[in-house]
């Protein structure tokens, strides 16, 4: 219990003192309105890039959930003027769904329709009703939830389809990014449809909801994830054929919880009892990339015998949340420790003293990354918002049960 409370107490600094300022003091658009596309590694603003809808929706997650649980009218200004964007300038009047751009100055730019990026809105949307009783978030809300059953949905093989074309026609290019391999269907996207439904089915319980949110935790467990490693599958085809030997350690452990809030917010015993095995083989397969101390390196590539031991932002908090969460479902006091110690090392080598936020990463050779974005297309303030805001919430649970 001290462990936990001294995490929770230092993460509300964290959150209050850095990450949320950072946000609304240097990244709101007073030119063209909404946020700015970007903030260079060493700190530059750039506001000739274009606006992505998952940093907004990304930001408008975490400042309805920082409202929330904090109650400060200045993180409800900053979540309203991200939900007035989604709402705005990112969804498409004429086909639904959400652009996966704009231009700087607020135009549509690039109108495909990449499926994460539509969860992504669903999620923001979904927690600023939630923290604020708004119809009119819950309304586009499900409005997106019906775009996505509507054209993505795999009604004969089960499972969503990544992108399409503004109209919803096909489209031959499915990346997510240009790391990505070109399959129609991916473990990301089906997690980042996971995590918004079950955000939504908080506020809205529909049984179609309920439905495919229990059908994508099933499909977590019983095909997506590699039984033998426990590991997370990462691409497939329509088929859901595998054939790409990659594994991705932040992603293991971030699903490892995201499928245990989902099954605890559908409040099936008979389901959270179904999917621990799966929860506690996850997390513990990846910890193959945890080092004592020295957080969580990012990917091995199996093919290749390739690993990329950079210690990614994001990795080194989905790590802090998996671990506290595999602690409190298992009562592991080892589980407690790892997420202390990911935790002291996000203190020591990722948040920047000086510049604000955190860097992109630590590389493996030990300096700071300051090359890749402070701020931008992909780098948002939802991983490490997230996961201050978690402990915060699940210490303060945890307190108020003795």
């Amino acid at each position: 219990m001290k462990t936990a409370g001294k995490m929770a107490d230092e993460m509300l600094s964290e959150l209050t003192g850095n990450i949320l300022p950072f946000w609304m003091e240097k990244m709101t658009d007073t030119k063209c309105g909404g946020f700015l596309p970007r903030i260079s590694g060493k700190g530059i603003p750039d506001g000739n890039k274009e606006k992505g809808a998952i940093l907004n929706a990304r930001i408008l997650w975490t400042f309805s959930a920082a409202y929330r649980v904090l109650g400060k009218q200045e993180y409800l200004e900053t979540a309203a003027r991200a939900k007035r964007e989604i709402i705005d300038r990112f969804y498409d009047r004429t086909y639904g769904g959400v652009y996966w751009s704009l231009s700087p100055d607020g135009k549509p730019a690039d109108r495909k329709k990449q499926i994460y990026a539509i969860g992504f809105a669903i999620y923001g949307l979904s927690e600023y009703s939630r923290a604020t009783g708004d119809a009119e978030a819950l309304e586009y809300a499900v409005k997106l939830f019906h775009d996505i059953e509507e054209h993505s949905f795999d009604c004969k093989k089960n499972g969503y389809f990544e992108a399409f074309a503004e109209d919803w026609s096909e489209i031959r290019d499915m990346r997510l990014s240009d790391k990505d391999i070109n399959e129609c269907k991916t473990m990301n996207t089906h997690l980042h449809i996971l995590e918004p439904y079950t955000a939504l089915y908080r506020i809205w319980k529909d049984e179609k909801l309920e439905k495919q949110l229990r059908n994508l935790v099933r499909l977590f467990t019983g095909t997506i994830l590699d039984c033998r490693s426990g590991h997370l599958r990462l691409f497939f085809n329509e088929d859901w054929t595998n054939s790409h030997d990659i594994i991705s350690y932040g992603h293991d452990i971030e699903a490892s919880w995201l499928i245990s809030e989902a099954a605890e917010v559908l409040g099936d015993p008979d389901l959270i009892s179904e999917t621990g095995p799966a929860i506690r083989k996850i997390a513990g397969s990846a910890s193959e990339g945890y080092i004592p101390g020295g957080g969580m390196i990012y990917e091995f590539h199996g093919d290749s015998g390739a690993i990329d031991a950079d210690r990614h932002w994001w990795v080194q908090a989905e790590a802090v949340t998996g671990y506290f969460n595999l602690w409190q479902i298992t009562g592991n006091e080892d589980a407690l420790a790892r997420a202390r110690e990911c935790w002291d090392f996000i203190r020591r080598y990722i948040i920047d003293r000086s510049g604000g936020e955190w860097f992109w990463s630590l590389r493996a050779d030990g300096s700071a990354n300051t090359d890749d974005d402070k701020a931008g297309f992909w780098k948002c303030p939802y991983h490490n918002g997230r996961m201050c805001l978690e402990i915060i919430e699940r210490y303060r649970k945890i307190a108020a049960n003795g």
